[in-house]
């Protein structure tokens, strides 16, 4: 299952040499992990290539990716034969796909940049990213302000918030069964801090931001339930019938919120969404 993949990112690893930052402002670019087309899309330096277009318009739902960008295969196994026709000169990988770098080292050169790792804030980590691609690749300013528009964007949602909204409890189905909820160390939990907002689950979590837990986990915990798309094929109809799910508190009210797909792992575009997102729909419920 294409969901079940975790990505890799985070702190980036330093760029210090500035020639070959000044001539990666203009060169071709190619990334295989989603959270860095992301990143590459909001500095105004959309890449040439992305790995599975489809399915990060699937999970990532924005920023869309350029008609002109190619698909060049799965994130895990690239067509390398269109990574050679694309003669890129950066193709960015994270961590969890090193041991594609011999491999693509012979095409151009590899750039591995991470985040979520135990070390340091999520936050912090996510603006480190930002700002160290921008130097690379010759964006500093749009950097910047992409941060400074983000933070900017998070005040005036705090804002909207009703004053007696509930905790939450964030969600994302594995199977009619299993949900991964998200908490601590994940990008959810810190844009939610941001806003003011409580998170309901309180129970550990992985480096990613999240614990993947049976429905019956959820049944005791007093909080308005937020569902991010998109649901595995076959689960919204199975949950339809399912006597466990109905009774959920936040479902058997009608107090449940769905969201379109933000990417959970994502830097400050799917940050900026989710915020948006979600402020919207408490608002409006």
């Amino acid at each position: 299952m294409l969901g079940s993949t975790l990505p890799a990112l985070a702190c980036a690893q330093p760029h210090d040499d500035t020639a070959a930052a000044a001539a990666g402002a203009n060169a071709g670019l190619v990334a295989l992990d989603w959270t860095l087309a992301e990143t590459l899309v909001a500095l105004d330096i959309p890449p040439d290539g992305v790995a599975q277009v489809s399915d990060y318009h699937s999970w990532v739902g924005e920023p869309r990716l350029p008609g002109s960008v190619m698909d060049i295969g799965l994130r895990s196994q690239p067509n390398v034969e269109l990574l050679a026709q694309l003669d890129p000169a950066h193709i960015l990988i994270s961590p969890m796909f090193g041991y594609l770098a011999p491999r693509l080292e012979r095409i151009g050169t590899v750039d591995t940049w991470a985040i979520y790792t135990p070390q340091g804030a999520t936050w912090s980590q996510v603006l480190h990213l930002t700002r160290e691609l921008g130097a690379a690749y010759g964006r500093q300013d749009e950097a910047e302000a992409l941060i400074a528009a983000t933070e900017a964007r998070f005040e005036t949602l705090r804002q909207t918030l009703p004053d007696d909204t509930s905790p939450l409890l964030v969600v994302q189905f594995m199977d009619e069964r299993h949900v991964r909820v998200f908490g601590e160390h994940g990008l959810f939990q810190a844009v939610m801090d941001r806003l003011g907002l409580e998170n309901a689950w309180q129970g550990e979590t992985n480096t990613w931001g999240f614990s993947l837990v049976g429905l019956e986990r959820l049944l005791d915990l007093d909080a308005q339930l937020v569902v991010v798309e998109p649901y595995p094929i076959g689960v919204e109809d199975k949950l339809s019938r399912s006597a466990l799910w109905q009774h959920l508190p936040s479902v058997r009210d009608g107090s449940m919120i769905t969201l379109p797909p933000v990417w959970s792992f994502g830097a400050l575009p799917s940050a900026q969404r989710f915020a948006e997102l979600l402020a919207g729909a408490l608002a409006d419920s």
